[in-house]
């Protein structure tokens, strides 16, 4: 069995922590590097659930998308939630490790697995990274459909495709629109409008969109919005992952149990539709 400090290594092959952005906390945040690992859990949020998950599951490492401590702390505490997780997963040998934008402009990243999960052909990234010649990194990923659908269609595929939400997929766009080009980013998008009209594409899916910007972007062009839960925008990456650890863990003769957590660790969970949701909906009451 590899100790946790190769794997990390081969992880960190995968995700180099230079990829992150500068305000992110990427990496180990517990773990003995002498450990030795044979199971291994991929999930996107280091909540109490999937620390409980990944104890009951006997793995001694647990790698997430997103990071427990974004803007530090002063206490690792268990009477605090993030302190508990830290507290649970020690006192079980878990180690966690965090790959979060680094994973977004890796190669293949986040979005790959996106455009992976809705069968979309992958031409480029949105926002290229300058440091990389053969133009295959970056945040987002411009895309194209084998055949063009409508907006509606491709609503409809989106839902069926990615994990179930209480949300499902907001659209914003005519629902007869062909859709040809697809810009698709894992997790918030909207700060990445200015580089989606650059590039002339038909529909633009990612998570959080927020009111004015969505409203803006719709304003200037005819671009179609597909907002899905942040959440179900990310796991993908999840089975991605761990399908590059297990071909490490063969090539190594590790023989790893590379594990996916199928937990929902979407905040929200119902959703209520409006009761006069239709085409023909008579408006804001008076």
């Amino acid at each position: 069995m590899p100790r946790l400090s190769e794997v990390i290594a081969a992880l960190d092959a995968l995700w180099p922590a230079d990829l992150a952005e500068s305000w992110d906390a990427v990496g180990t945040v517990c773990g003995d590097p002498d450990a030795e690992v044979s199971r291994v859990l991929f999930a996107v949020d280091p909540v109490q659930e999937i620390a409980d998950e990944a104890v009951a599951l006997g793995a001694q490492l647990l790698v997430t998308h997103h990071p427990l401590y974004l803007r530090g702390t002063t206490t690792v505490a268990a009477s605090t939630f993030k302190g508990r997780v830290v507290h649970d997963l020690i006192k079980h040998d878990v180690a966690l490790h965090v790959a979060h934008t680094n994973a977004d402009r890796a190669d293949p990243g986040v979005s790959d697995a996106l455009a992976g999960a809705l069968d979309l052909r992958i031409l480029r990234p949105l926002v290229p990274d300058p440091t990389d010649k053969e133009g295959r990194r970056g945040l987002g990923r411009i895309c194209e459909l084998a055949h063009p659908l409508t907006l509606s269609e491709l609503a409809q595929r989106a839902a069926k495709r990615l994990p179930a939400t209480a949300q499902g997929i907001r659209v914003a766009g005519d629902p007869d629109a062909l859709i040809r080009t697809v810009a698709v980013s894992g997790g918030s998008g909207d700060s990445l409008f200015d580089d989606v009209r650059a590039a002339g594409v038909d529909a633009f899916l990612t998570a959080d969109l927020r009111h004015h910007p969505a409203s803006e972007a719709r304003e200037r062009t005819p671009l179609a919005l597909l907002d899905a839960a942040h959440w179900a925008t990310e796991w993908p990456w999840c089975e991605l992952a761990a399908a590059q650890l297990d071909e490490i863990s063969d090539r190594n003769g590790w023989g790893l149990r590379v594990h996916v957590s199928k937990t929902v660790t979407d905040p929200w969970t119902a959703h209520a539709a409006s009761h006069n949701a239709s085409n023909d909906s008579t408006g804001a009451p008076n």
